[in-house]
């Protein structure tokens, strides 16, 4: 899978303080207390411990790491309690910061100290809400979000502020709202430079993209070939009355997300959680018993068991970071892939860690059949599963990912084998990272021949057909008629493209 987006630097530390001394002049609470005066089930110590992570995410943390951080520093059971309304709240307020941060600086003429300012940014995520939505009455939220502030001594002198703050917006709601529309990140909740660029790749679908990007993504599954059909799966969860429907080959969308361990075969293998755009990887890469294939930036390993799922290969799971790489085993373990299996002994699942971009350091000499190249990216096309990635980019951040990608797939390709293909994947919306970098791939080696493939498939929700390009801008980068009469034989049908998936592009390529 594609690589986590680097974390935006923090400012350099030059010594260390104490995280108690260093907290108080940032303003907000040791990482390690909790707010005692609070009940962990209580909309107050939602919003403190949500504000936490969001200060964590503007200081350059991803927030999957920001809320493990926060729970992980609070007691178990209030961790277990508070879970659920801390991760909901952290989302919302990702996908409204840019409305709820114009908001504060239209209210507040002195910014005030990061937890408070944290603290309104996810309260008026809560209240900017439609009512007829809203996780909570404006009341409540008020009232909690003043209760939080007063259970820490550090920063109990601005409930009035806060209190005036949320009050004043209700007041307002709407005129606010409205106003709100004029700057283009309020109005988007994303980076002027991020609104630009997609507008100017995509200026007939932009806001679409962009409106996208800010909706919750539905809780796809993929049913394990191996274990049932993905019709049969639908009819075993309406048996147990989870409404879903198949919106692909093996895919499957639940009507409502449920956690894991309520899915039903989830813990034995029977599926796995993977978008819908995801899931095309292994589909249109066409593997086949004894083949020899390399899922070369691998963690945490879902394509790679899909491939598993679909055929008895030989496959290397590559990945260079040895964390990330733990993940892939614990996915082979859960769908009962070893890596010698006496039951299935032309099917080997092995883990290698190492860069894929260095082939010398850990390739054994024998060439592959397919080459699964899911390289590090924007990941720009998963923004509606993980909103912080926009905070999170600058603009300066593509070319420098466009280089890697480059330096990663001119190391693999000589590891393909004639008559073999290589899979180019990026979960990205920015043609630097996708039809741009297939055609330099194309130009630059003569021997490669490009095959039909989805190109951009662009975000799209509730079913809608995808409108990006195949193969790139309309088939552009079409081969002549002659090398398309060579390469007919082994094109295999692209997938259907009518699932509610995030943004992905693919461009797939065979050795002559």
């Amino acid at each position: 899978m594609t690589s986590s987006p680097p974390r935006r630097p923090s400012k350099p530390s030059h010594g260390k303080k104490s995280s108690a001394s260093s907290a108080r002049q940032q303003g907000t609470a040791p990482a390690h207390s909790h707010a005692v005066h609070l009940a962990p089930d209580s909309l107050g110590f939602a919003l403190d411990q949500a504000a936490h992570a969001v200060g964590a995410v503007r200081a350059g943390a991803a927030l999957p790491a920001a809320l493990a951080s926060a729970l992980a520093a609070l007691p178990a059971d209030f961790a277990a309690q508070a879970r659920g309304a801390v991760q909901d709240i952290a989302y919302r307020t990702m996908r409204r910061l840019g409305t709820v941060d114009w908001l504060i600086r239209q209210r507040v003429s002195k910014a005030p100290p990061p937890h408070v300012a944290n603290l309104l940014a996810c309260s008026l995520a809560l209240l900017a809400q439609d009512e007829a939505s809203a996780a909570y009455t404006p009341f409540t939220v008020v009232d909690q979000a003043v209760r939080a502030v007063g259970a820490r001594r550090e920063i109990v002198f601005a409930k009035g502020l806060v209190n005036a703050v949320l009050r004043g917006f209700l007041r307002e709601r709407d005129t606010a709202l409205a106003a709100a529309q004029a700057d283009e990140t309020a109005q988007w909740n994303y980076p002027r430079w991020w609104i630009d660029a997609v507008r100017a790749a995509w200026p007939a679908q932009w806001q679409d993209i962009l409106t996208a990007g800010n909706t919750q993504g539905p809780l796809t599954l993929r049913v394990n070939a191996r274990r049932a059909s993905a019709a049969d799966y639908v009819q075993r969860l309406a048996a147990e009355n989870i409404a879903a429907t198949q919106i692909g080959e093996h895919a499957v969308r639940l009507a409502a997300p449920l956690p894991v361990e309520r899915i039903p075969g989830f813990m034995a293998g029977d599926v796995s959680v993977q978008d819908a755009g995801a899931q095309v990887a292994a589909q249109i890469l066409g593997v086949r018993d004894g083949m020899r294939v390399l899922d070369a930036c691998a963690a945490p390993g879902g394509k790679s068991g899909h491939l598993l799922e679909l055929a008895d290969i030989d496959l290397i799971a590559l990945e260079s970071d040895a964390t990330r790489a733990a993940r892939i085993g614990e996915n082979f373990a859960r769908l009962g892939f070893a890596q010698d299996d006496p039951a299935h002994p032309a099917r080997r699942a092995r883990i290698v860690v190492g860069d894929a971009g260095n082939p010398a350091a850990w390739h054994d000499g024998e060439l592959f059949d397919r080459i699964l190249a899911d390289v590090p990216c924007s990941a720009s096309g998963i923004v509606r599963r993980h909103p912080d990635i926009r905070w999170l980019r600058r603009e300066s951040d593509i070319a420098a990912l466009a280089a890697e990608q480059r330096r990663i797939v001119d190391a693999l390709w000589p590891l393909v084998k004639p008559g073999g293909e290589l899979l180019y994947v990026t979960c990205s919306i920015f043609p630097e990272e996708g039809e741009a970098q297939a055609r330099w791939f194309e130009s630059t080696h003569a021997d490669a021949v490009r095959l039909d493939a989805p190109g951009q498939l662009l975000p799209e929700a509730l079913g809608a057909p995808a409108r990006g390009p195949a193969c790139g801008a309309a088939g552009e980068a079409r081969h002549d008629a002659d090398a398309k009469a060579e390469v007919t034989a082994t094109d295999r049908p692209v997938p259907d493209r009518t699932a509610d998936h995030d943004g992905f592009f693919y461009a797939r390529f065979q050795k002559r």
